[in-house]
């Protein structure tokens, strides 16, 4: 592996760089696979993914469970690299593979936030959506986040690992970062994961090498700075802000901490790291701390990531409904019947798909929906035909899909031919909608006609491979 020359020559004006070590984890071909649990689906079979308590080696699916990530609870390291598209319980939003290093976000919320208030998040930067589905298990149920990618071509992937991770309280947007400028003061929490050079995913994706250059730093530290200053207003006085990058530059990591610094009224915020995790802490020169991660110190690759507290009163927002999106009460009766429990939510209309959304924040979802291009609210539950519902995907996958509905339980082979949106012949006595799960997890929706069945997974998402 050819590193650039001009990369570790700036390299080598940080204290805690070592060249032969750094060179030798890039060309040893070594690669860390790891993934993390998603805690509201953990126990919805007997336990099954209740594995906090399991010796290394314990085998679950497709999954050989080596050692837990030392700064994460649902965060696991795993033996080999097995073949993840062809695991369904992957495609019902049972874990997600997420790089170790950058589970380490979920330490920064610990420790800089109270995490038992509700709280509105937002991840500004989020396809493909690793930190969202992170963020939404760190925050409480009474919390929001809101999950916002710019670019229009990954903001469908984020929606859909959204979607399939089943939580009811996360909100899609489709925006620039200067259409947050408005909402003045309304987050609590800003997570920044920023646009980088990517220098430290060149282990894991040896083609980024060719896309490095000192110019494509400089490039990536300004895009960094006008996020930075264009989200800035949307966060509340005492409101933290967690900025990441997957770069080692200098330029986008401790400069930014000393532009932010320079430039806002902020306090820079000190981590805890175990001596064990061989996290470097570093200094900027205006005092603020950063935590870099060395891919031949730590079990993970390349990361760096540090912590603000705003100190600066930002204007006053009114938020002001200008209209409600809400539907026909009739047609949300028949909606709430597909449901589990419909205590703690309101309904709203996306287009034509009716939503539930958590009663606590209506009002917020609502005024988003006003102010931005949201793409996804709440567990979308369907659109109404003919006095009945025709549902959507993400109510089969959520945790609230009522326990009435018809359930059929596919084996691997059958949930893959699903996952391929084949029809399969299925011989139930149930005619109309039925849920298709796997290991008792949603995977979809499928209508049961006689001895055969119509496959209701969504075209766009289905399994190529064979």
């Amino acid at each position: 592996m050819n590193l650039p020359a001009s990369l570790m020559t700036s390299l080598s004006k940080i204290n805690s760089f070592d060249r032969d070590a750094f060179v030798q984890v890039h060309e040893s071909g070594e690669q860390v696979v790891s993934v993390r649990m998603n805690p509201l689906k953990r126990s919805m079979v007997n336990g099954q993914w209740s594995i906090n308590n399991q010796e290394p080696g314990t085998h679950h699916s497709s999954l050989t469970i080596h050692a837990p990530v030392p700064w994460s609870s649902n965060g696991y390291y795993l033996s080999e690299r097995p073949l993840f598209t062809l695991d369904p319980l992957l495609h019902a939003g049972a874990y997600y593979v997420q790089e170790a290093s950058s589970i380490f976000v979920e330490e920064a919320m610990k420790q800089t936030v109270d995490l038992s208030q509700p709280l509105l998040v937002l991840d500004l930067c989020a396809a493909p959506g690793g930190k969202s589905t992170l963020l939404q298990s760190v925050i409480s149920k009474e919390s929001l986040l809101l999950s916002n990618e710019v670019i229009q071509s990954r903001v469908n992937i984020l929606k859909e690992n959204i979607i399939k991770w089943g939580a009811d309280n996360v909100v899609v947007t489709n925006n620039d970062p200067s259409a947050f400028s408005k909402l003045s003061g309304l987050f609590d929490v800003l997570v920044i994961d920023a646009p980088c050079s990517g220098s430290g995913l060149f282990r894991r994706d040896p083609e980024a090498i060719n896309e490095w250059s000192e110019a494509n730093v400089e490039l990536c530290s300004q895009r960094q700075q006008r996020i930075l200053a264009d989200a800035w207003p949307c966060l509340k006085e005492d409101g933290v802000i967690i900025y990441s990058t997957c770069s080692y530059s200098a330029e986008e990591d401790e400069a930014i901490l000393d532009w932010m610094s320079e430039r806002f009224e902020v306090e820079g915020l000190r981590l805890k790291v175990e001596e064990e995790w061989s996290i470097d802490e570093v200094q900027s020169n205006s005092g603020a701390y950063g935590y870099r991660f060395w891919p031949n110190k730590v079990k993970g690759e390349g990361f760096f990531i540090a912590a603000f507290r705003k100190s600066e009163t930002p204007a006053p927002l009114r938020i002001k409904i200008k209209r409600n999106q809400e539907p026909a009460k009739k047609d949300a009766a028949i909606a709430a019947q597909w449901m589990q429990t419909t205590d703690v939510y309101s309904f709203v209309l996306q287009g034509q798909v009716i939503a539930a959304v958590p009663t606590a924040w209506n009002e917020t979802i609502q005024y988003l929906m006003q102010e931005l291009k949201v793409r996804y609210a709440g567990i979308e539950l369907g659109s109404i035909a003919k006095n009945d519902l025709l549902p959507e995907h993400a109510l089969a996958v959520s945790t609230n899909v009522n326990s009435n509905i018809v359930r059929v339980e596919l084996t691997k082979e059958q949930a893959l031919d699903y996952l391929r949106k084949n029809d399969l012949q299925i011989d139930h006595p149930h005619k109309g909608w039925a849920l298709a799960t796997y290991n008792g997890f949603g995977l979809g929706w499928m209508k049961l006609l006689g001895n055969r069945m119509n496959n209701y997974y969504p075209k766009e998402w289905r399994i190529l491979m064979r």
